[in-house]
């Protein structure tokens, strides 16, 4: 890859703010930016900066007095007028390269880390996980946006779980992705999460791209088995490839190739014990999904772009007809350093593989 030029590195350069102001100094001192999203929520970021210079007419450390960087303090990071990052500092780490300045290695996460430190046993009574993750997210003084279907439980327990544990469980039981937006806690179910399609072509946007269709995590059915104290009848629920068929398109799903090749290939869940048919019936059909959009994985390195954020969609052209085509982006990378500049990698999932002409 060709080295960036001093003037196109400065122009990529991300904006560095502190407690929500934009700080030029540490913009420049920037040696290296990793931010890092994930579908499963507690986006993080580290920045590299260097820590020595000019300090009041001698030559000192930057930054160890702790007056423009320290624990608590709002980190954010911007390309251009858009935030990938926005957290608070959790950690600092000191650097002393040999024959090297000193550098201070800056780590933040977002509002998600207040839940992970909180660790709990308690239960809920006749809940649904709507009415849980609000209550979570009322407990940490964030604003509930909460936009998820699913069952009433009669008990959830939460047993020496962090509330993030706790949060990712319920979300995960009902098909649903949490994430914060500044002091928002968002819960939306997956089919509906869209922050929007980005085109990309292969050699243009999309620089490098690496894609695998594996059907070893493939299910053809899951079934899903409980008891109903109330009727004292057994419980079961079989889901199959229908509940995809929406996402999947004219693509050929995991479970259809697997059949195919192979033949029927069915789970059942054991390590839950659902008590009515709409927990058996949302079991089945979350774990027949999960599994189900991770048969075509790709990873890719993109053009620097905030509109790649996990959630949103990528329209991939170039890539041949099993590959090319719309994927869910599930993790982000933005990466910024001297060498390379500014760049995007991104991994990517979809249901279906796409049909030979």
């Amino acid at each position: 890859m060709p080295q960036t030029t001093d003037n196109a590195l400065e122009d990529a350069r991300p904006i560095v703010a502190i407690d929500g102001q934009d700080n030029a100094v540490l913009r420049s001192g920037l040696l290296s930016l990793l931010v890092v999203e994930h579908a499963s929520g507690l986006y993080r970021c580290e920045a590299l900066f260097g820590n020595w210079g000019a300090v009041k007419n001698r030559t000192d450390f930057l930054y160890f007095d702790r007056k423009v960087l320290d624990f608590g303090k709002a980190l954010a990071i911007k390309l251009g007028a858009d935030a990938v990052f926005d957290g608070r500092i959790m950690a600092m780490e000191a650097n002393f390269p040999e024959g090297q300045a000193p550098e201070l290695n800056v780590l933040a996460e977002d509002r998600l880390q207040d839940l992970r430190m909180t660790r709990r046993t308690r239960t809920f009574a006749d809940v649904s996980d709507a009415d849980v993750i609000t209550q979570i997210a009322n407990d940490h003084g964030l604003t509930p946006s909460v936009r998820v279907n699913g069952p009433t439980y009669r008990v959830l327990a939460q047993v020496n779980q962090s509330d993030l544990a706790f949060v990712r469980e319920r979300a995960r039981a009902i098909d649903a992705e949490v994430w914060m937006d500044r002091k928002t806690l968002n819960a939306q179910s997956h089919a509906d999460r869209n922050e929007g399609t980005l085109q990309m072509t292969r050699g243009a946007q999309l620089r490098e791209f690496t894609v695998i269709a594996d059907l070893a995590h493939q299910r053809t059915s899951v079934t899903a088995s409980g008891w109903d104290v109330s009727s004292k009848a057994s419980l079961k629920y079989e889901a199959t490839d229908s509940v995809i068929s929406g996402e999947v398109n004219d693509d050929d799903s995991g479970a259809s190739v697997l059949k195919s090749a192979l033949g029927e290939r069915k789970e059942s869940i054991a390590h839950t014990v659902p008590l009515t048919s709409q927990e058996a019936q949302a079991e089945a059909e979350a774990f027949f999904k999960m599994s189900a959009r991770r048969f075509v994985v790709g990873q890719g390195v993109a053009e620097p772009n905030a509109r790649l954020r996990v959630g949103s969609r990528v329209d991939l052209h170039g890539l041949g007809p099993l590959f090319s085509g719309k994927y869910y982006v599930s993790e982000v990378r933005h990466r910024f350093d001297g060498i390379n500049g500014l760049r995007s990698e991104f991994t990517a999932e979809r249901p279906g593989l796409g049909r030979s002409q």
